[in-house]
């Protein structure tokens, strides 16, 4: 019996070597693995004794012999391939243990050369590893040392069942897979090719098992981009339980909102949306200003922040009941403090650059689009009332436009001094969502402001909202009725601005 051995990862790889040769099995390997395994008493038979030939090219060439190949993709059960294999002098290998290049530590180093790069793109490896996997029924193919235990008491006890080989052949193709897909996304990301390819091939690795998904009955799974360190699914758990699929998804909702401004913010999110958002360079007055917009959606919702957490924020922050708090830092008197909760989840997110793509599912596929930046210039803006809007207007405009794409659609946002006074959000028409944020903003709708992420068909929203108090509007414009709207407002003497852009999110 015969066990190739050719790896990167050498983690307990020493341990099942020896049970390996302790079971009776030749060790064969190569180059660096080889001279590993003598170190630690191991007796290994190098690979260039079963080819005949040195390895090559600087070590690119060391595995592709037909005494390699031939050896792994033998089928014993056939035979002619069992007469030809005599014939040639070529000894079946029955284990193959192996994983590549570590290409994708050396792309997580932004300082790796092109040549360092295509260096550590693996052949020979996923070569053996492929025709291992295609030859399960006859192989044994190993790639992963979380497999080295359980596989190994298999193997002493005689026991490796058709279904143990079929799934370490699948996670072998996996394996090649996801190394393969990490080479294409970088060279297509280094190239000037096009966004939106033929074929689509991510790299993805697992973060965590969560009890559950959206429902109790639904199963789960949280994975992150290759490489990547930043967003929510990377974050650093500081305290609280575990987090579940719907923390992971409304966490991330609060961090997009609260990094979408450059100054410092404070948002509070319920279900996705965010019920209380406000920007204040004094974080806690920040705080107590988001609560402010919707105390009671508040209650086990998601909190996050741009800027390090203080103290007291902290102090503030006592007496709600929070299920995630979600910011980039904390003070430590405020970790102290925070800490006191049992259950909630504290995170330190770290910053990322944002997916250039969003993805969702649908039956049968995916759809993706470019990533909705929300970053709009207020100078391509129009003023199209007759009244015009002051400073502290088109502060609170500018404001409201922002968190009008925060919030799913039809989205309609009332603001008041950089706070969120009441939305609307997730309704059949536009009409329904003005009356929920007018009643949401209560009396503080009086000359408050009113962002809408897209056209008003009709004049009827605007009416209603200017009942309310409203002062000023802001919206896309480009609907076959703006004239109406426009009339609307200068006979009500508000004031409305045209973005040109819209911001629907769903």
């Amino acid at each position: 019996m015969r066990a190739l051995i050719s790896v990167s990862d050498r983690t307990e790889l020493v341990n099942f070597s020896k049970e390996l040769s302790e079971m009776g099995y030749e060790l064969i390997s190569t180059g660096g693995t080889s001279l590993y395994l003598r170190e630690h008493g191991l007796s290994v038979t190098d690979i260039a004794d079963v080819t005949g030939c040195p390895e090559i090219l600087g070590g690119r060439v060391k595995t592709l012999h037909p005494n390699i190949h031939g050896a792994i993709l033998g089928d014993r059960r056939d035979d002619s391939h069992r007469i030809q294999m005599e014939e040639l002098g070529i000894i079946g290998i029955d284990v193959v243990i192996n994983n590549f290049y570590p290409f994708q530590d050396v792309i997580a180093d932004n300082d790796s050369s092109i040549e360092l790069v295509l260096e550590n793109i693996d052949i020979g490896g996923p070569a053996m590893t492929r025709a291992a996997a295609k030859n399960f029924v006859n192989v044994l193919v190993i790639v992963d040392p979380k497999d080295y235990k359980w596989i190994g008491k298999l193997m002493m006890s005689g026991n490796v069942s058709d279904s143990d080989r079929r799934r370490l052949a699948a996670k072998a193709f996996q394996h090649v897979a996801f190394y393969d897909s990490l080479i294409a996304d970088y060279l297509f990301e280094n190239s000037e090719s096009e966004q939106y390819r033929d074929k689509l091939t991510n790299a993805w690795e697992r973060v965590s098992l969560p009890r559950y998904g959206e429902n109790p009955h639904q199963s789960a799974a949280i994975y992150k981009w290759a490489n990547e360190k930043g967003g929510i699914v990377n974050a650093t758990k500081l305290h609280g339980i575990d987090m579940s699929y719907l923390n992971y998804y409304d966490a991330d909702a609060a961090w997009n909102a609260v990094t979408s401004f450059q100054q410092p913010c404070v948002a509070i999110v319920k279900h996705s949306n965010p019920c209380g958002l406000a920007i204040s360079q004094d974080q806690t007055e920040a705080y107590n200003r988001a609560l402010s917009g919707d105390p009671v959606s508040a209650f086990g919702g998601i909190v996050g922040f741009n800027t390090e957490v203080s103290e007291n924020t902290a102090m503030a922050m006592k007496g709600v009941f929070l299920d995630v708090i979600v910011a980039p830092s904390y003070e430590n008197r405020a970790l102290e403090i925070l800490t006191k909760r049992k259950k909630t989840r504290i995170l330190q997110v770290h910053p990322d650059a944002g997916s250039p793509i969003m993805i969702r599912s649908v039956s049968g596929g995916v759809l993706l689009q470019d990533s909705d930046l929300n970053d709009d210039q207020p100078d391509t803006w129009r003023t199209v009332s007759k009244a015009l809007p002051t400073k502290k207007t088109n502060e609170d405009l500018r404001f409201a436009w922002k968190v009008s794409g925060l919030v799913k659609s039809n989205a309609i946002v009332i603001a008041k001094d950089k706070a969120i006074r009441g939305i609307g959000a997730g309704q059949p028409n536009r009409l329904n969502s003005v009356k929920l944020a007018v009643e949401a903003a209560g009396e503080n709708a009086e000359n408050s402001v009113l962002a809408s992420d897209a056209f008003f068909p009709f004049p009827d929203g605007i009416k209603e909202a200017a009942k309310a108090g409203v002062k000023a509007v802001i919206q896309p414009g480009g609907s076959i009725r703006d004239t109406e709207s426009i009339n609307t407002v200068n006979d009500l003497g508000i004031i409305m601005i045209f973005t040109g852009t819209r911001h629907f999110l769903h």
